[in-house]
């Protein structure tokens, strides 16, 4: 695994084999990043990151010179890694989290202009992570929350879906707080 663009291009993550997560693939990552740098002020945005698991995606994050991160995961091998690897790179605007994102989520008080969520596929809640996400009002006004899921969920319905792509078996649904462009 390797971050793809940014300051950080080339660095390579190299997580413990028994670390209970599936990655992001780098090419997802990329095409991921090639939309958002379409939507994105990089320099403006504050992330938070759900079900961070390697930190492959907060660390391209940080690369692309976002102003701060919070890495959220209910794993201590996950959090352990990425505060490791965080200082490894000296990487300072990386806040990490060991919590559960469903729990957190319901007691959200900060606003972020990017959520990214990676659950792990068969988790029990995935569909309600947009709701929630909405209900607890964690976008700023201009925000984007990005969830990423298996092909046999479809969000289109929702009301503040925005796009759908596809890559291989990674699927991206894109949701807007105010769906003008």
């Amino acid at each position: 695994m390797r971050i793809i663009a940014g300051s950080l291009r080339g660095r390579r993550l190299n997580p413990p084999a028994n670390l209970p997560v599936r990655p992001t693939t780098d090419m997802a990552r990329e095409s991921l990043f090639n939309i958002l740098n379409n939507y994105v002020d990089f320099e403006e945005c504050s992330v938070m990151d759900l079900f961070a698991g390697t930190g492959a995606v907060s660390f391209e994050f940080v690369s692309r010179g976002v102003r701060e991160v919070t890495s959220i995961d209910i794993n201590a091998q996950c959090t352990d890694y990425i505060k490791a690897e965080s200082t490894r790179m000296d990487i300072r605007n990386i806040h990490v989290v060991r919590a559960d994102v469903f729990d957190l989520l319901k007691r959200a008080n900060r606003k972020f202009d990017i959520v990214f969520a990676d659950p792990p596929y068969a988790i029990e809640g995935l569909p309600t992570l947009p709701d929630l996400v909405f209900e607890r009002e964690v976008l700023n006004d201009d925000g984007i929350f990005i969830l990423e899921h298996p092909a046999e969920y479809s969000f289109e319905e929702h009301p503040h879906f925005w796009q759908h792509r596809n890559y291989g078996k990674v699927n991206f649904t894109f949701f807007a707080q105010k769906l003008d462009e």
